[in-house]
C-alpha cells in the first residue's frame, strides 16, 4: 500500500502552535507523511510576532526540488508565503513537478494580529498562485483583502465573496466563518457545482493559535488519503473542532495557546 504523503510549504512557528509546526502534527494525527518547505522562520509566540526572517528563493526552490523529485507527493498545503519573489518560486515549483492537489491558505495576519504577509504580495499571490488552488481557505479578512471589499457579516456576504473569489481561478473557495457570531461557526466550500455549507458549535477558548493552519493541512491531509474535496473538508472539520474542544486540557503560554492536535492520543 502506498503511503499517503503531504507537503506543507509555510512559515516556522517557533512555539510550535502554527505554521510548519501545526502543519506536521496535523499530518501525523491524520494519519499522512508530512514533509516541509520551509519559506520564512518567524520568532514567535502566545502572545505575538517578534520577528520575521525570510528564505531566500533559491533555498526555498532547492527545497521544491529536493522534496518533490524524491517522494510522492500527494496533496500539497501552502501556508505563509510573505514576499513576492518567494511565492513566484512556489508557483514556479508546483508547476514544473506538475502538483494540482493545492490546499492554499492566504495567511496574512496570526492569531495576535501581527501581519505576516507584505502587502506588495497580495496581488502576486492573487496573480500566480490562487489560480493554481484546488482550494483556498480564506477567513473572513482575509477574504475581504484579497477581494478589496468590507469583511463579510452574514452568510449572503459570505456567499457573494466566495463566488468573486472563484473568479480569480481556483478550482474552489472554502470561506471560513471562525471570526464571525452566532452560535455556530459556519464555514462555506464554494465551487462550480454550487455552495455546500459546514456548521460546528462554537467553542468557548482563547486558545485559537493555528487554527486556520491546522484545518487547512487537514484538508490537504484527507485529499493525500484519496478523499474528495468537500468528505476532506468535512473530516477536517471535525478534527479542528474538537482540537478546539480539547485545547483547555493543554497549559501552553500566556496568550492564545495552540489547539490539542494529539486529543485522540494524550
Amino acid at each position: 500500500m502506498t503511503t499517503p504523503i503531504a507537503v506543507t510549504m509555510a512559515g516556522s512557528d517557533s512555539s510550535g502552535g502554527a505554521g510548519i509546526q501545526a502543519d506536521l502534527k496535523t499530518f501525523s494525527a491524520l494519519g499522512v507523511y508530512g514533509a516541509s518547505v520551509i519559506t520564512a522562520l518567524t520568532a514567535q509566540n502566545t502572545r505575538g510576532v517578534t520577528a520575521i526572517h525570510d528564505v531566500p528563493p533559491d533555498f526555498v526552490n532547492a527545497q521544491i526540488d529536493a522534496v518533490f523529485s524524491d517522494l510522492k507527493v500527494t496533496a500539497v498545503k501552502i501556508g505563509m508565503l510573505s514576499q513576492p519573489r518567494v511565492i513566484e518560486t512556489v508557483a514556479d515549483g508546483l508547476a514544473r513537478f506538475n502538483q494540482t492537489k493545492i490546499v492554499l491558505d492566504p495567511v496574512m495576519v496570526a492569531a495576535s494580529g501581527d501581519r505576516l504577509l507584505a502587502p506588495e504580495a497580495v496581488e502576486v499571490l492573487r496573480r500566480v498562485l490562487i489560480p493554481r488552488a484546488l482550494v483556498i481557505t480564506p477567513n473572513l479578512p482575509e477574504a475581504a483583502v484579497l477581494l478589496g471589499a468590507d469583511i463579510a457579516k452574514d452568510e449572503d456576504a459570505m456567499r457573494a465573496q466566495a463566488q468573486k473569489l472563484l473568479a480569480l481561478g481556483p478550482r474552489a473557495v472554502l470561506i471560513k466563518g471562525g471570526h464571525g457570531s452566532g452560535e455556530d461557526s459556519v464555514d462555506l466550500l464554494a465551487d462550480a457545482g454550487g455552495v455546500t455549507r459546514f456548521a460546528a458549535r462554537r467553542v468557548a477558548t482563547d486558545n485559537t493559535h493555528g487554527t486556520g493552519c491546522t484545518l487547512s493541512s487537514a484538508i490537504a491531509a484527507e485529499i493525500a488519503k484519496g478523499r474528495d474535496l468537500v468528505s476532506a473538508v468535512r473530516a477536517a472539520k471535525v478534527y479542528l473542532t474538537a482540537a478546539i474542544a480539547a485545547s483547555d486540557k493543554l497549559r501552553i503560554g500566556s496568550g492564545h495557546g495552540p489547539v490539542h492536535h494529539f486529543h485522540l492520543w494524550w
